[in-house]
């Protein structure tokens, strides 16, 4: 404490998680390794196991496990202040493809022939992510992530309303989610892509996304 009676320190962040704690849940409700992670932050191991810890116990959860079915939802995020939620009993009807994704072996020789040889738009580029436009469907090429081959089962996104709400719905109709709806990234303009991923009888890969704007007013 200083002279006048107050705590020395970081102030307390007004959220459940702080937002390096946020962004490292979310990359273990997508399913990353601590590795994995630690490479897309540019951290070290340790650095995220810390993240992981304070957020179990913060949660009071056990373990990653269940850290990757807790649906929490960050305080200043889009689809907490964004349109209202669908009623309960709502008919969920599921969107035209949003994204399909495609793992290359060579990331830019791939970039090169489909910008170039395909001519496709080319949206925009994160690291080893990069985004094109196929008449209105998003295609996202990048490496294959640990344990993946080039070849493997292109991976369809669903586009939905309400993302929370097509989780629960078809979760209720049996389908099986390795982890709960997570923000996958923020664009400079506030909106926000949430998604969730599950695979069919056949463990092709397959997701439901949300792309969600910001309230005005």
């Amino acid at each position: 404490m200083n002279g006048n009676g107050s705590r020395r320190g970081r102030p307390r962040h007004p959220d459940v998680l702080t937002p390096a704690e946020w962004r490292t849940v979310d990359a273990v409700r997508h399913g990353m390794s601590t590795r994995h992670i630690a490479r897309l932050r540019g951290v070290s191991p340790d650095a995220v196991k810390f993240h992981v810890a304070n957020a179990l116990a913060k949660l009071g959860l056990a373990n990653r496990a269940e850290l990757r079915q807790w649906r929490g939802v960050p305080r200043d995020s889009a689809l907490r202040k964004g349109p209202a939620a669908m009623e309960p009993g709502a008919r969920l009807e599921l969107g035209p493809l949003g994204q399909i994704s495609r793992h290359v072996r060579d990331f830019d020789a791939a970039v090169d022939w489909y910008g170039k040889t395909l001519g496709l738009e080319h949206l925009y580029t994160f690291g080893q992510l990069a985004f094109y436009d196929c008449g209105g469907v998003r295609l996202m090429i990048s490496p294959p992530e640990p344990g993946a081959q080039p070849g493997t089962p292109s991976l369809l996104y669903f586009r939905v309303s309400d993302i929370q709400h097509a989780y629960d719905e078809l979760t209720a109709r049996g389908a099986i989610f390795s982890g709960a709806p997570h923000l996958i990234h923020r664009h400079a303009n506030g909106v926000e892509e949430w998604m969730a991923f599950f695979a069919d009888p056949d463990g092709n890969p397959l997701a439901i996304m949300s792309q969600v704007e910001p309230r005005q007013g």
